[in-house]
């Protein structure tokens, strides 16, 4: 949809699937190793995982490091016999925060221990962004998204149930205020160390919607080279919530694309997705398939 208006792009071109790279190039793979969060979403739910769901924060199973780098062999080996596109990105985005799990960062170690030319990335919500940051850097990572769902806290306790903060589980705005802040400040950080940084929102109709433009001003200010709005799906304590339309989405897009570049390829992967985006392989069938000939 047209807006008459020049539309925002990039500042860092990336062959990174998730930050405007060409997917039919470049694969990429998501290692389920941080099972551990420091915040409740009200619209996640990890009780239930069905294998045909894509959506942030299910799994089939959690990794250990050792077994992460198991998969990412085989996925490789897999797609460089398919042919098409590579292998070319590690991330690790859940089904928890990744910088509430030290096993993190065993996983980008041995990873990049393997396989030196993989672009490593990392998904957080920021509450423990600054003080991480200096281990996400010597960890290697280059590519840092940051889940911001409001600009207030005044929204913020409508959309986050508790947060943990210090060994203390704070709700409300004085919990919302804390991630905010900590969200803004690990932000401003990321981008000063020169990570390349994009920010997902989680658009929820009379939430969250009166926020997300002048969101994109300020973590525009504060470097962000991407915003990626996603609409929310209905589970949890949103699960009444009708989702926005395609159009509803398009037209908040096209308004955030006035102000900073916008992801409009996201497909909300799971945990553990791996392969081309939109296109992911299935890894039981793979493993199970790999399982077999050396049984055999």
């Amino acid at each position: 949809m047209a807006t008459g208006c020049p539309m925002m792009t990039a500042k860092t071109i990336s062959d990174h699937p998730c930050f405007g790279g060409d997917h039919s190039k470049a694969g990429r793979i998501h290692l389920p190793v941080a099972p551990g969060c420091n915040i409740k979403c009200g619209f996640c739910e990890r009780r239930f995982d069905c294998v045909n769901e894509s959506r942030p924060g299910v799994t089939s199973r959690i990794l250990t490091p050792e077994q992460a780098v198991q998969r990412v062999r085989l996925v490789k080996q897999h797609m460089d016999a398919k042919g098409g596109a590579k292998l070319k990105v590690v991330g690790i985005a859940g089904p928890g925060d990744p910088l509430a799990n030290p096993k993190t960062f065993t996983a980008f170690d041995l990873v990049r221990r393997e396989f030196p030319d993989m672009k490593l990335c990392l998904s957080t919500n920021g509450l423990r962004l600054p003080e991480a940051l200096p281990q996400i850097i010597a960890a290697g990572v280059t590519s840092l998204t940051v889940t911001i769902n409001a600009l207030t806290p005044e929204t913020g306790a409508k959309v986050y149930q508790w947060v943990i903060h210090e060994g203390q589980r704070i709700s409300g705005e004085e919990g919302a205020a804390i991630l905010l802040e900590r969200q803004f400040e690990g932000l401003r950080l990321a981008v000063a160390a020169g990570l390349i940084v994009k920010v997902n929102h989680v658009y929820i109709p009379e939430v969250n919607d009166h926020e997300t433009l002048e969101l994109a001003i300020k973590v525009r200010e504060l470097g962000a080279q991407m915003m990626n709005i996603t609409p929310v799906i209905p589970v949890g304590i949103f699960r009444d919530v009708v989702p926005p339309s395609d159009l509803t989405m398009d037209m908040v897009r096209n308004q955030a694309e006035l102000i900073l570049s916008q992801a409009r390829h996201c497909k909300q992967c799971r945990a553990d997705a791996a392969g081309v985006v939109g296109q992911d392989l299935d890894l039981d069938e793979l493993e199970g398939r790999t399982a077999a000939r050396l049984v055999s």
